[in-house]
């Protein structure tokens, strides 16, 4: 039970017919207690009133959301742990972390209990979980998809996302979300290669073989705030989730993990936000110029193979991932098994990660169902 905190009962008709989705419980639910994945939250929270506006579109369907998908607490780590309601399991290997926040509705998917689900991402939450358990996330455009009635770890930040077996899914998931999503007729033409320091080799060749076996014209871009960018990264995540969940600091049953960051986030003065805001306007500009040369850029989404749930401190699972929440852009993370790396047993595909311009999700879509096709 530990990839749900809900579940709830098929509809009266045959479920059969009906799309199964999973819902991270930081999306209101009408109805339903939103724990954003405390205890300390569970404890003191109300039913919602209404759902969060981005499930119009699946309700609309007349979609079976099969449950409320577990998460990392108040969607703060990228590990997938959660101490009070259980870690969901790495179908891949249990040994290995889900990764998160979104990690209940990784595992949902890739367990094949749901088609798609619905998860966020502030710096990598619907992409990491995705690499470690080898199917595909997206992270949305900031601002695309609505995120009225979701939890919010830092508002500048924040986007909700689908997470499916395959590219086809995420499609899918995405119509749901934005009625009409369409990727568009052909794939990029010119794609930049990132190259951060840091990753592994045989996670880089993989990344590179998917490029040419899908036939993509590649060429080599830098990016040069790239490292100056996590800097203002942390500051946003720490300073506006203090300034959202004040309440809950030593609050009972919140865990340790949870509580640093809110401490963390009390240091954060009004001008040092202002100032990483300022950055971030600089970085976007930089990220933005860098598609007036090419129409996508591609990089790992992971460093390395996934940590074991007994050895991940000091893995770096944001390295690849937070910058681009930090641009505000969409990104595409998808597995190319085809060169596995062979981690405690189990073979955890690497993940390529496929980053577009503001609202470039349907081209990512359409390039992404190319890199796909070469590998099977």
């Amino acid at each position: 039970m530990t990839t749900w905190i809900a579940r709830f009962e098929p509809p009266d008709d045959s479920a059969d017919d009906h799309v199964r989705v999973a819902v991270k419980d930081a999306i209101d639910m009408a109805g339903v207690v939103t724990t954003a994945g405390s205890v300390a939250v569970r404890n003191a929270a109300a039913p919602a009133l209404a759902d969060a506006d981005c499930l119009a579109g699946a309700r609309a369907a007349g979609a079976y959301i099969v449950g409320k998908t577990n998460l990392t607490e108040l969607c703060l780590s990228p590990v997938g742990d959660n101490e009070g309601f259980g870690t969901p399991v790495n179908p891949l290997a249990p040994e290995l972390i889900p990764g998160g926040s979104s990690s209940g509705s990784a595992v949902a998917v890739a367990t094949g209990e749901v088609d798609f689900a619905y998860g966020t991402d502030t710096g990598g939450s619907v992409r990491i979980p995705a690499a470690c358990c080898g199917i595909v996330g997206l992270k949305t455009t900031w601002g695309r998809i609505p995120t009225g009635g979701v939890w919010p770890l830092a508002p500048s930040l924040d986007i909700v996302g689908p997470i499916a077996r395959d590219v086809s899914g995420i499609v899918a998931a995405m119509r749901l979300l934005e009625p009409g999503f369409t990727p568009v007729p052909a794939p990029a033409g010119v794609v930049g290669r990132l190259r951060i320091p840091g990753v592994r080799k045989d996670v880089e060749e993989a990344v590179d073989a998917a490029l040419g076996a899908a036939g993509l014209t590649v060429r080599e871009v830098r990016l040069r705030g790239w490292e100056s960018s996590f800097e203002s990264f942390e500051t946003i995540v720490l300073g506006e989730l203090w300034r959202c969940h004040r309440r809950l600091l030593d609050a009972d049953g919140l865990g340790v993990f949870a509580n640093r960051g809110l401490v963390a986030g009390s240091q954060v003065s009004a001008d040092a936000l202002a100032e990483a805001l300022a950055a971030r306007g600089a970085w976007q500009r930089e990220v933005t110029e860098l598609f007036d040369e090419v129409e996508l850029l591609a990089l790992p989404t992971l460093v390395a193979p996934p940590p074991s749930l007994t050895d991940f401190v000091g893995f770096p699972l944001t390295q690849l991932t937070a910058p681009i929440n930090l641009a505000g852009v969409p990104a595409l993370a998808l597995p190319v098994p085809q060169s596995g790396s062979s981690v405690a047993g189990a073979v955890v595909p690497p993940s390529l990660q496929l980053v577009g311009p503001v609202n470039g999700e349907e081209l990512l879509c359409a390039t992404g169902l190319l890199v796909e096709r070469a590998l099977t």
